[in-house]
């Protein structure tokens, strides 16, 4: 019998094959003054995506560890409160931080099944109206990256520095 949402695909996925663009690629040639820039008519710089992502990871991971993090009373708690990082060292810590909350995504994706299909108690009225196995978080994180990765490639578009070096789509 197969998987449920098989897990390679899900590995694959938060590794930027198939469908999606390398997330890491995406952001990782974008320079500190380019994350900070906010083009007309965008809610978000690069900066402030990533710093998302990254703030959601971290709380999905914790909730995954057994840890019981604060769910954030508005949303913008989960955004940096400037459009731009203060300097390289910050946006080079976040990228980092991107790249190693990915890694331990796809290091619980590929754990195991008993892992995977462990049920994970809410920490907020509105997950428990959800599934919440590991399995199922992971997705969520993934669909959630993938939608702010699309975003962040959009950005570099308007900003005229898309492709990233490693490719992207350009049609």
């Amino acid at each position: 019998m197969s998987e449920p949402c098989s897990t390679r695909v899900l590995i694959e996925l938060f590794r930027g094959r198939g469908a999606h663009t390398d997330p890491v690629a995406c952001v990782a040639d974008v320079t500190a003054v380019w994350a900070g820039r906010v083009p007309e008519g965008a809610p978000h710089s690069i900066w402030q995506l990533v710093w998302h992502m990254n703030f959601w990871m971290d709380y999905d991971l914790r909730r995954v560890r057994g840890e019981s993090p604060p769910y954030p009373v508005h949303n913008n708690e989960s955004f940096p409160p400037a459009p731009a990082p203060l300097d390289d060292g910050e946006w080079r810590q976040a990228q980092a931080r991107f790249q190693g909350l990915l890694a331990d995504c796809a290091a619980i994706t590929e754990s195991g099944p008993d892992l995977l299909e462990r049920e994970v108690p809410p920490t907020h009225p509105s997950q428990a109206q959800r599934a919440s196995t590991v399995r199922a978080i992971l997705w969520q994180l993934l669909v959630h990256n993938s939608y702010h990765v699309g975003q962040i490639a959009l950005l570099r578009r308007a900003l005229g520095i898309w492709p990233p070096p490693g490719g992207g789509d350009t049609w």
